[in-house]
Formats: C-alpha cells, structure tokens, sequence
C-alpha cells in the first residue's frame, strides 16, 4: 500500500476533478510476492489506477492481490467501473485504504467485489490515504477546494521592502520547491495586487515539468487585470480564470474573454471584494480539489478570516526586513490571542539557505 501511495502522488495535481490513486498488483508465485502491475490515475483523471495496473498485468492478474488506494468506482462514467474490471481480471482479494466519499460510489464498489467472490481488507494506510486526496473529500463533502496558503518571507514574516522590492527574498532552492508544490496543486490563486505589482506568470518552470502548471486564478473585483500582463497573454496555453463580482464592466469581461481568459461573477464579501467562500465554491464546480495561494496580504487574510486555510507553506529567509516592510498577511481583526488562527506544524526542512515549515488545520 506504501507502493501504491508513492505512485498516487505522482498524480496530484493533474488529475482533477477526479482523484489521484494508485494501484499495486500482487501474485505470490514460488519466489514470493511479486509486483506484477502498477498504475497511478493518468492526467486528465483516467485512465484510472485500477485499468493501468491491470493492463500492465495482463493475464497473470488472476488470482492476485490489488492493493488500492482508494475504493475503485462502481459507476458507469467516461470509463468503464475499476470494480468490474478488477472482477473481470479475476483477482483474488483487494486491499482498500479508504472508502471513496463519491455518492456515486461510497461503498458500492466494495459491495460488488465481495458479491463477485472477492475477499476484500480495507483500512490499510489510511489516514495517509485520506491526507492524500484531501482536497478531493473536501469537494465532496464541503463543495470547495484545500487550500494551502504558501508564504515566502523574512524571519519577521515580510514579504517585500517598504518601497515594494521583493525579488528575490528566499533563494534559488527554496523557489525550486515551491515550483514543485505549483505543480502538485490543481490552481494557483493570487490577488489582483500582486497581478499589478509583479505582473507574474504562474508557471512551474522546473526542468522538464512546464507541462505540469495549473491553472492559474485572480481575485479581482473589479477587473483590473492588464490586458497585456502575462496571465492574460498566455490564457490560450495555460488556463487562467479571474474571479470577479457581479455587474463587472461587461466589454471590459469580453477583452479578457477574447484573449481566453475565463471569468466568473461572485457576489461580495463583508470587505466588498469578491466573497472568497462563494469563489471557492465556483472553483469546486469546475473540479478544482487542490489551491495554492501565493497572495498577497489581502488575499491571504480574507481567507484566514473565512476560515478556509488547511495548510500553510512557509518559506523563510535569514533576513530581517523590519516594520516598514510589507507584512505578509493583511488584518484579521484579531482582538484575543485565543481568536487568532492557528496550525499544528507537521514538517521543518531546510531549503537552501532557507527554512520551509509546513503546518495543517487542526483536527
């Protein structure tokens, strides 16, 4: 399962709306176990684990073992059902990590393995399996997106100089893993702030992993996005989405639609920007189950206050900018330090030069 895991997140990140998931198979031939397929959910979400791992196996699958990372559907979509093709294969027994929280499923593909003669184990792993395709339960279940919030600061959580200098506060090393965390995500959601100030491309632009940039997604109200920004020139190569509020400037919404930008309509938040809860919302209705938020300040607090930050990146420099500097999230209006967000850090790793510290919503 520990195999089928590290090939599952091989995934994460291109497979959306569908989950990543992988899938090991296993014969006990007269040498002992042996692998004798894998698969991992293709980009796009199919095809799935199940069928890659299978078609890997081809006949010796009978009588095997699959380990899956997630329960394989039962229903009739874009492919067959992963149940009825494990049925077909005439494996010997699954083991299940976890339940799938899909209603279309949610059980039933356990059901027809074991009314087809399958002995099934489930549970294995499972909390790293649920961790794993958190994002996807959270679109099922709260019909929105995990967020992790990424920041990249001074030790005194700047971001850029008072005079708005910012390139580059953590190093060379630090920027790569943060590329890579682009990559694993399904968009990346910034404010029109930063759009404006530093007019970024979004892109993971690590060696031989350009084809793995998502989406990219802006918050702007009033639809201030630059015509001639980067964003909005390569809208025709890599998805772009801003997100503004109803009643936005109608010809204004037909430029950037024109150069192949998508634009959605919310209603406002109690801050009369967009409502961040309603984005996630439309974001979730288009599949998204993974964001990374690279700011700014703004952003990053109307998020913190909706309460919808599940995990936070943080990468730190050795530097000090001082009180002048930008801070790195904006006011949150806390009052009490009992009413102030807080995380359980779950890993620290140097990164370079630099410290990368990652924590999570707590249970």
């Amino acid at each position: 399962m520990a195999i089928a895991l590290g090939l599952a997140r091989r995934s994460l990140g291109a497979t959306w709306p569908n989950p990543a998931v992988g899938c090991v198979l296993v014969r006990d031939d007269s040498s002992g176990p042996t692998i004798i397929g894998r698969g991992w959910t293709a980009n796009g979400g199919r095809p799935h684990a199940e069928t890659q791992a299978l078609k890997r196996a081809g006949a010796r699958a009978g009588g095997a073992t699959a380990y899956v990372t997630l329960e394989p559907c039962s229903h009739h979509g874009q492919t067959p059902p992963c149940a009825e093709a494990l049925i077909k294969a005439r494996i010997a027994h699954a083991v299940i990590a976890i339940e799938d929280p899909d209603p279309r499923v949610s059980g039933a593909g356990i059901r027809a393995l074991l009314d087809a003669g399958i002995t099934v184990s489930q549970g294995i792993l499972a909390d790293q399996a649920a961790e794993l395709i958190a994002g996807f339960i959270l679109r099922i279940n709260e019909n929105r997106p995990l967020v992790t919030l990424k920041l990249a600061t001074s030790l005194d959580g700047r971001i850029a100089a008072a005079t708005g200098d910012s390139q580059w506060i953590t190093g060379e090393r630090a920027r790569s893993f943060a590329h890579r965390l682009r990559a694993s995500n399904d968009g990346i959601v910034v404010g029109i702030g930063t759009v404006l100030a530093d007019d970024p491309a979004l892109t993971c632009r690590l060696p031989g992993m350009s084809a793995g940039s998502p989406a990219r997604v802006v918050f702007d109200s009033a639809l201030r996005t630059p015509l001639d920004c980067k964003l909005v020139e390569t809208a025709k190569e890599t998805r772009s989405i801003v997100l503004t509020l109803k009643g936005a400037d109608a010809a204004r919404r037909r430029s950037l639609q024109d150069r192949g930008v998508e634009v959605f309509e919310t209603g406002p938040g109690d801050d009369g920007r967009v409502d961040v809860v309603a984005a996630l919302e439309t974001l979730a209705g288009l599949g998204m189950t993974r964001l990374l938020c690279e700011g700014g300040g703004g952003l990053a607090a109307s998020l913190l206050r909706a309460d919808m930050v599940d995990r936070v990146a943080w990468f730190r420099a050795p530097s000090l900018i001082g009180g002048d500097g930008l801070p790195s999230v904006g006011a949150l209006g806390v009052e009490r330090i009992g009413d102030a967000p807080a995380f359980v850090r779950t890993a620290l790793a140097g990164a370079g030069k630099d410290t990368l510290e990652t924590y999570r919503r707590p249970a």
